[in-house]
């Protein structure tokens, strides 16, 4: 797979007191990746090359 797009060490922060199972950033990754590609659809079918917040 490629480098994530999530900081496994920001995934510890917001998570807290609690652990991280190592596969998690990478399930995490693949949602984010995901929507940021409906995004980009969406975008395009606006006739846009600009991803905006309300694209997700």
């Amino acid at each position: 797979m490629a480098d994530l797009l999530v900081v496994k060490a920001k995934i510890k922060d917001v998570i807290g007191d609690y652990n991280v199972a190592g596969d998690f950033a990478e399930e995490l990754d693949k949602i984010v990746r995901e929507n940021v590609a409906k995004a980009v659809k969406r975008a395009e079918a606006n006739g846009r090359r600009t991803v905006m917040a309300k694209d997700l």
